[in-house]
């Protein structure tokens, strides 16, 4: 089985490249990095955790 390659998306929200920019099309993990710093590593959390944060932050 060939590794997905990234699709990295910045948030539709962001006006400047102050932000991070997520890969969410992986089967296990998505994604994240900074922006401004891209070589400087990727964070890979599992689905469910992502899915968890996300939803708390939409609360506010």
């Amino acid at each position: 089985m060939q590794p997905v390659a990234p699709n990295w998306r910045t948030s539709s929200y962001t006006g400047t490249e102050n932000c991070v920019e997520v890969a969410d099309n992986g089967p296990k993990h998505v994604m994240v990095r900074d922006t401004k710093a891209r070589n400087r590593g990727i964070l890979a959390v599992q689905r469910t955790s992502w899915t968890t944060f996300v939803e708390y932050a939409k609360q506010g």
